[in-house]
């Protein structure tokens, strides 16, 4: 794929997180049924609801740019899965697995995080306001959701994985 404007890159950028959350709403399934702690458990399958909700949303975008949302699969969040699943096998028993899920579901926020804002800002670049807008509502549920990770983990996950 050659990248000939800037548009083209924000396009690009809007498929990448496409192929990003497609990606990541099969490994939180994975990760939510490996999960021992109930609280993290729950955490997981919202994420993952509200991860197809994202999907959603930039499928949308894609669509109203006419762009094919499957002209990109994302390398590093395969990368970044892969590492998940090499660590679920590594950990043994429940609390130090589910203390590696969070470290590893972080990763995976801090990735999204990272690549929202970007096309957030590419598309307040371009002055398309809503594209914007909707781009600034993932990224403000990836941060939540990260806060909720870190507050289980302090508070619950990484004490009872201390103390294992």
């Amino acid at each position: 794929m050659q990248i000939s404007s800037f548009k083209d890159m924000y396009l690009a950028e809007l498929q990448e997180l496409a192929s990003v959350e497609g990606q990541l709403a099969e490994s939180l399934l994975q990760m939510a049924e490996v999960a021992s702690h109930s609280a993290l458990k729950e955490t997981l399958v919202h994420h993952r609801e509200q991860t197809e909700i994202q999907k959603e949303r930039l499928l949308s975008l894609l669509q109203k740019h006419r762009a094919d949302p499957t002209a990109h699969t994302d390398q590093a969040m395969q990368a970044l899965i892969h590492e998940t699943e090499k660590m679920m096998t590594m950990l043994k028993g429940n609390n130090l697995r589910d203390a590696g899920l969070i470290a590893s579901a972080q990763k995976l926020k801090h990735y999204e995080i990272a690549a929202y804002g970007t096309a957030a800002a590419l598309a307040g670049q371009l002055d398309l306001r809503d594209d914007q807008q909707t781009l600034h509502r993932s990224l403000e549920e990836e941060k939540q959701t990260d806060v909720l990770l870190t507050q289980l983990a302090k508070s619950d996950i990484n004490p009872d994985a201390v103390a294992a």
